[in-house]
């Protein structure tokens, strides 16, 4: 793999409201798991790719700190858009980055910042 990232994890504190939020702003399913001291809804993923999940731990949502940005599938928008009607807000609106595409940044319903990305043409 030549991809800096391996894994990452957003926190979460309820675990039910956090999976459907995502599920609803990616159009997506999430992949529960349980195991000793962890309650895991992971984010599709490649066999040997880098990914991630929402994990229920002890951990603290955050606002503020590291900055993950989760690809918006072609449309950052209507992603945006999805995730103002699950509850969550927008922090920074949609930022044209020329040929790296666009990005903006959400607070979702467990107070966690995290970024949407589209790539450019």
């Amino acid at each position: 793999m030549n991809n800096v990232i391996n894994w990452f994890e957003i926190p979460a504190v309820d675990m039910d409201r956090a999976a459907r939020f995502w599920e609803t702003v990616l159009v997506t399913t999430l992949k529960r798991e349980t195991m000793p001291g962890a309650e895991m809804a992971i984010f599709p993923h490649g066999e040997n790719e880098p990914g991630g999940a929402l994990v229920r731990r002890g951990g603290k949502p955050a606002a503020s700190g590291t900055l993950v940005y989760l690809d918006a599938k072609g449309d950052l928008d209507a992603a945006v858009a999805r995730a103002e009607r699950a509850g969550g807000r927008v922090a920074v609106p949609r930022t044209d980055i020329g040929k790296d595409g666009a990005f903006a940044v959400i607070v979702d319903t467990e107070g966690n910042a995290v970024g949407l990305h589209v790539h450019g043409n």
